[in-house]
């Protein structure tokens, strides 16, 4: 493929955010007397969007429409004071992005979290790198791996999706990349295993971020 533009998923890719979703998540399910959620098993409950991960956290006989609201409103206003506490990009991407914006390559971000959260994060944590789109969930769009947002990011960076690059840590990613008829690469360092990677698409993979750069530098 010609890479002419780069699409990263936020959450497990560039920033390790899992720590502060569990802690939120573990603080409203315990105030409504719910069973908490080690860091283990909240990889597998995160990366679908807020509304998802509620469900799937709160008991199955507790799941009625009103008290998942409830929760999911609990859980948006608390992750809104402490989103911050403990996430951080993850060991080698501050380099990363320095070698990418080298390429003069377009990047952007594209995440199944809220936008306003995606665009916090992004701000406040990625704040050293330019990035020519960031958008996360909104009720316009569908979730990940649906890929009406890769093809709008596409849009918006005016380049066609078989010359992007699609980077993320989950099958989702993995899905997404596909159906938008990007390239899948995934990384090894997020919230799932190789596996599941492989399984969903991933036409390669990377155990460290430079090798993201590796890739980009050997397409063309």
């Amino acid at each position: 493929m010609h890479c002419k533009a780069v699409i990263f998923d936020m959450d497990g890719t560039l920033l390790d955010t899992l720590e502060d979703i569990q802690v939120t998540l573990n603080t409203v399910l315990e105030a409504n007397g719910y069973p908490t959620h080690s860091l283990e098993q909240c990889r597998y409950l995160v990366g679908s969007g807020m509304r998802e991960l509620v469900r799937r956290a709160v008991p199955e006989k507790a799941r009625t429409s009103e008290t998942l609201e409830r929760i999911f409103g609990e859980l948006t206003e608390h992750y809104a004071g402490n989103w911050n506490v403990r996430s951080k990009p993850y060991p080698g991407i501050p380099e990363m992005l320095d070698g990418l914006e080298k390429l003069g390559l377009k990047k952007a971000i594209l995440s199944n979290k809220a936008d306003r959260f995606t665009k916090l994060c992004a701000g406040e944590l990625l704040a050293g790198w330019k990035f020519d789109v960031v958008m996360g969930h909104h009720d316009a769009i569908g979730h990940k791996p649906a890929p009406e947002g890769a093809l709008k990011v596409a849009a918006m960076l005016k380049e066609k999706p078989e010359d992007i690059l699609y980077v993320g840590d989950t099958g989702i990613d993995m899905l997404t990349a596909t159906r938008a008829g990007m390239y899948p690469l995934g990384v090894l360092w997020g919230f799932r295993p190789e596996a599941e990677l492989v399984e969903s698409g991933a036409k390669s993979l990377t155990a460290e971020p430079a090798g993201v750069l590796r890739h980009l530098e050997n397409c063309g």
